[in-house]
């Protein structure tokens, strides 16, 4: 397994993640099952909001004497009220079933303490007003009851509203590339509609949501995505918008590269969904590789614009093109070149210095995107 960086946090996440989701409602033996073939297969991040209370204690079971080796992402403002799941912002309810995972899990500490579903402008003043949710957990990071700040949501804008903020170490978002189509003011509901992805106009990703992934890199603020696979309905040639089916490989591929992503959740109910997601990790470039599939629809015309594929490979000067790519992108999208991005294109083995205009890479990109050019861009952005 590979881990990333959780952007500021300086916490080391599996590029592949569980989802916990699934585990409410089994028994307890299935639930160990799966939590066991996760660390076995190097998985080292789950995300918990479920409020209902045995799967919590069943999570907690299974976690005995390992907690160390995981990091959760624990959900703030997910409460279980008259035998149900709710979503509160009620401090009092927020505190007590925040607690409460903390006695179930058999916990005195959350990795990530998540802001619950933010997801419209209206709630965002909310959480973020003054004795709000995130006044609540900026008081448990204080604490050391939880060691970062998350938040998760479905919409953009308010995602990039939080972001901008300065506050969020984590955000948990809704990603993959029949989302990346939709307009900004999608509603939540409508992401599952097949009717959603036929509207004209439809081309390659939403800038709002681009913008989105930028601000996190610029920001520091790692991406942990759910719905990699648009709940399984583009595993699905009838069910997905372009109307090929892709695989779970590349799903996880395409959103481990966007920008500021750290890992990828993957919900499972059993070892063997542990295991389908994990061989994303001795998955070949080919199994990989979502790009000519993408290229080949018309709603992914992405054409001169560069996804960061590595599809260009291989490059004779061994640069890491999409690297560069994405690092030009990131600058070009600020007023002024951020220092940690100018860091980061630095720290590259290979820079936009050692082009040596082959047209390789030209030749194998399947967006058409001007290599060349956009080397000698980076080369007067960042001096090499």
């Amino acid at each position: 397994m590979n881990y990333r960086t959780l952007g500021r946090t300086g916490m080391q996440a599996s590029e592949v993640g569980l989802g916990c989701e699934h585990l409410q409602g089994l028994p307890y033996s299935q639930v160990k099952e799966v939590v066991d073939a996760a660390l076995e297969c190097g998985i080292n991040i789950f995300d918990v909001f479920m409020s209902e209370p045995q799967v919590r204690l069943n999570l907690g079971r299974a976690l005995k004497g390992r907690r160390e080796q995981v990091l959760i992402q624990g959900h703030i403002g997910a409460a279980w009220i008259n035998g149900q799941y709710e979503r509160t912002r009620d401090l009092a309810l927020c505190e007590r079933f925040f607690f409460d995972l903390l006695e179930r899990l058999g916990t005195d500490y959350i990795d990530i303490g998540m802001l619950h579903f933010v997801d419209t402008a209206e709630d965002f003043e909310r959480v973020f007003a003054p004795g709000g949710l995130m006044d609540y957990a900026q008081q448990l990071k204080a604490k050391g009851v939880i060691r970062a700040i998350g938040m998760s949501s479905h919409d953009p804008q308010s995602a990039t509203r939080a972001v901008e903020t300065g506050w969020l170490d984590v955000l948990m978002f809704s990603l993959n590339p029949a989302y990346d189509l939709l307009p900004e003011d999608t509603l939540i509901d409508d992401l599952f509609v097949p009717a959603s992805y036929q509207k004209e106009g439809l081309c390659g990703i939403n800038p709002v949501r681009e913008e989105l992934y930028r601000t996190c890199e610029r920001h520091g603020t790692a991406i942990t995505v759910m719905k990699g696979m648009a709940a399984g309905s583009l595993l699905s040639a009838e069910m997905s918008p372009f109307g090929v089916a892709l695989t779970p490989v590349q799903c996880i591929h395409y959103a481990l590269t966007r920008p500021a992503v750290c890992s990828v959740l993957a919900g499972a109910k059993t070892a063997q969904e542990v295991k389908s997601s994990a061989a994303y990790e001795t998955a070949g470039e080919r199994e990989r590789d979502y790009s000519l599939i993408l290229s080949s629809t018309p709603k992914y015309s992405m054409k001169g614009r560069c996804m960061y594929c590595n599809h260009c490979l291989p490059c004779p000067s061994r640069i890491d093109i999409a690297q560069v790519q994405k690092f030009l992108d990131l600058a070009q999208s600020a007023k002024e070149v951020p220092d940690t991005v100018r860091a980061h294109y630095g720290a590259l083995e290979r820079h936009a210095q050692d082009c040596i205009a082959c047209g390789s890479c030209e030749g194998n990109c399947p967006f058409s995107v001007p290599v060349i050019e956009r080397m000698e861009q980076a080369k007067e952005i960042f001096g090499f």
